[in-house]
């Protein structure tokens, strides 16, 4: 006789297989959620409800996955950022919460009525560019990146999110716009030193390799990106640049070489120093 296997015993047993993660209910959870095409919440209310062999099956295979340390964004092909909702596969890096800093500041300095020209650069999934794009639908937001198949997924979030306001283009950072093209420039650049290689998290491995590493020193991308920003900024032109816990004095120092004025560094909720902005003179 077959062993009956109820939502409950199959969340607990999961949840157990999962003890590594920093959130192995929660991931048994969504993962759960995701083999039944169900909500959440529906788990519950059903918690007594037998799974059937193939349910029990797919779940597993999918928990297999997350105990070798697989993003479960990767294994839904969902992520959330700024409350919104992002097809992602793994030609992109997953968006993190502390990015949202960088569309935060986006927002201070581009008022509500502007119609600011806005490029953000290493889009990936294009996350940055909707959250900005929706929330100041009078500017005109392009988002740049190197990949096609990210740019090809950015475009598809862009439409799916009815951001009408932004389009997607290939490039290598700002090398082929004109002088003066934008009013405002994010950048979520790769910014983690190869040196740091073995010692960051298993889970980013996982992640694409050029979206992570940036030389010997994690600036060569931030650099590349600052060197370039003047010449495609309007005069009073904003660039606002994500990087490292430890590269705010280093990212400081190359908005200063490169004319750059009213510089600062704000930190993450996590009192991390992790976006600076500079003004072109």
């Amino acid at each position: 006789m077959l062993q009956v296997i109820t939502i409950a015993q199959a969340l607990r047993s999961a949840a157990v297989q999962l003890k590594a993660s920093s959130s192995p209910r929660l991931d048994a959870e969504v993962l759960l959620a995701e083999s039944l095409a169900v909500s959440r919440a529906s788990l519950y209310r059903e918690s007594a409800r037998a799974l059937d062999t193939a349910s029990v099956e797919r779940f597993q295979t999918l928990i297999q996955s997350r105990a070798s340390g697989k993003p479960v964004p990767y294994l839904t092909g969902r992520a959330e950022f700024w409350s919104l909702e992002f097809e992602i596969n793994d030609a992109v890096l997953v968006p993190r919460p502390e990015t949202e800093l960088l569309v935060e500041l986006a927002l201070e300095i581009c008022p509500p009525d502007a119609t600011h020209r806005i490029a953000e650069l290493g889009t990936g999934s294009g996350a940055v560019a909707a959250a900005i794009a929706l929330e100041r639908p009078l500017s005109y937001v392009v988002a740049i990146e190197r990949s096609l198949s990210a740019v090809q997924l950015a475009h598809r979030n862009l439409h799916r999110l009815g951001a009408i306001n932004a389009i997607t283009t290939v490039a290598d950072w700002l090398s082929p716009f004109t002088v003066e093209a934008f009013d405002l420039i994010v950048a979520n650049p790769p910014y983690v030193a190869e040196s740091e290689r073995e010692q960051m998290d298993p889970t980013l491995h996982f992640e694409p390799r050029e979206a992570l590493f940036a030389g010997h020193d994690g600036l060569s991308a931030l650099a590349t990106i600052i060197v370039q920003a003047p010449k495609c900024l309007v005069r009073g032109g904003h660039l606002i640049v994500e990087h490292g816990d430890r590269q705010g004095r280093r990212v400081d120092k190359l908005f200063r070489e490169n004319g750059f004025q009213a510089i600062s560094t704000r930190c993450d909720l996590a009192g991390c120093e992790r976006v600076s902005l500079g003004v072109r003179a």
